[in-house]
């Protein structure tokens, strides 16, 4: 119960941060694995094609933009998809 706490608490974070990298330039941002909820992915990967259709919540290989720097803070972030 504790962990699912976290990385909720942890994902809403990004998520909002993510909502006002959306003003930055695209060099200020940086595609982070792993931690998109169902259905907020950025774009397409190899198990869906377009952004948005992300069926499960931390989906290994589904990605948002964050801010650069950000995305290793986040638990279960990861700059490379995962397996």
């Amino acid at each position: 119960m504790r962990n699912s706490i976290l990385v909720a608490s942890a994902l809403a974070t990004v998520l909002s941060l993510s909502a006002t990298a959306g003003a930055q330039a695209a060099g200020d941002n940086e595609k982070c694995f792993g931690i998109a909820k169902a259905g907020k992915n950025d774009c397409q990967t190899a198990t869906h094609s377009c952004a948005g259709t992300s069926t499960a919540d931390a989906a290994g290989d589904s990605w948002i933009y964050v801010p650069k720097g950000t995305c290793e803070k986040v638990v279960g972030g990861s700059l490379e998809p995962k397996a």
